[in-house]
């Protein structure tokens, strides 16, 4: 039995069909000229319409830092030599909301032509074909990495890192900049003074404080005393028309066992609840 060649054609169709039902859906091409910001998956890009931060103007407590990465930021969206940034220190001191806030505010002055891109520590791995995009549009990009930190038997991560920085083969592109942001100014796992390698232990640590000295600015946060936390409520219980106490901000601080931006942010939020305000 002969099988006619329109058979045939019929039957190429229907395997082609079959195979692309079984592939999976090409990844959507990211657009990235349209928002002010995106998180990068580790293959994809999600848009960000918004990007929330506070005002510069709010954050206190840390003017030094405040200074030197806002206009760190302002040099790269003006297409300006701009530097890498470290910001180590402190839980709670404002590192990352101060990235998106100097962020916003040069999206207000250089509208268009900066965005920032969140990349999580587990879509690590997929920066480097990141940067191979983001290289080719005609926009600066802020390639921001939170709260990073090193697991022991890691060293995938820092070679990474260096990589991006010391202008290999991988190094980021001309247009992007990365921001770091970790609890700990070397980069080093908790336990990592404590390694057990007969050889020398030393050098591991040596390794990851290195890494650190490869950012044009480290910049670090440390914990605010009595007079900056009191500060920090003060702003922003006028911008939001609350009124408070010092003794009650002062428990509230006692209470969490801290005093720092964050924990002076949670009792402005408990006393727009109190007020029966949304803030």
């Amino acid at each position: 039995m002969t099988t006619s060649s329109s058979d045939q054609a019929s039957l190429l169709v229907r395997i082609a069909d079959a195979l692309d039902r079984l592939a999976p859906p090409p990844a959507p091409t990211s657009d990235w000229v349209s928002h002010p910001a995106y998180v990068w998956t580790g293959e994809t890009a999600r848009p960000v319409d918004r990007l929330d931060a506070p005002a510069l103007v709010l954050l206190r407590g840390i003017d030094d830092q405040k200074q030197r990465v806002a206009n760190n930021i302002e040099r790269l969206a003006a297409g300006h030599a701009a530097h890498d940034m470290l910001l180590w220190g402190s839980r709670g001191m404002g590192k990352s909301a101060l990235l998106r806030a100097a962020m916003l505010a040069a999206q207000q002055v250089h509208p268009g032509q900066i965005a920032l891109v969140q990349v999580a520590q587990e879509a690590l791995s997929g920066v480097t074909g990141l940067f191979a995009t983001l290289g080719k549009v005609d926009r600066r990009f802020l390639v921001f990495i939170d709260d990073l930190g090193f697991e022991e038997g890691d060293g995938s991560g820092p070679r990474l890192l260096r990589s991006w920085l010391e202008g290999g083969v991988e190094a980021r592109p001309a247009n992007v900049r990365l921001a770091v942001t970790s609890n700990r100014r070397a980069i080093v796992s908790r336990s990592m003074s404590e390694q057990d390698d007969p050889i020398n232990p030393r050098d591991a640590v040596d390794d990851r404080l290195a890494l650190a000295d490869r950012f044009g600015l480290s910049i670090g946060f440390h914990n605010c005393d009595q007079d900056a936390y009191l500060a920090i409520i003060e702003g922003y219980a006028r911008q939001y028309g609350l009124e408070w106490e010092q003794g009650d901000a002062l428990e509230w601080s006692r209470r969490r066992g801290a005093r720092s931006g964050r924990v002076a942010w949670q009792y402005v939020n408990e006393l727009a609840g109190r007020a029966g305000k949304s803030i």
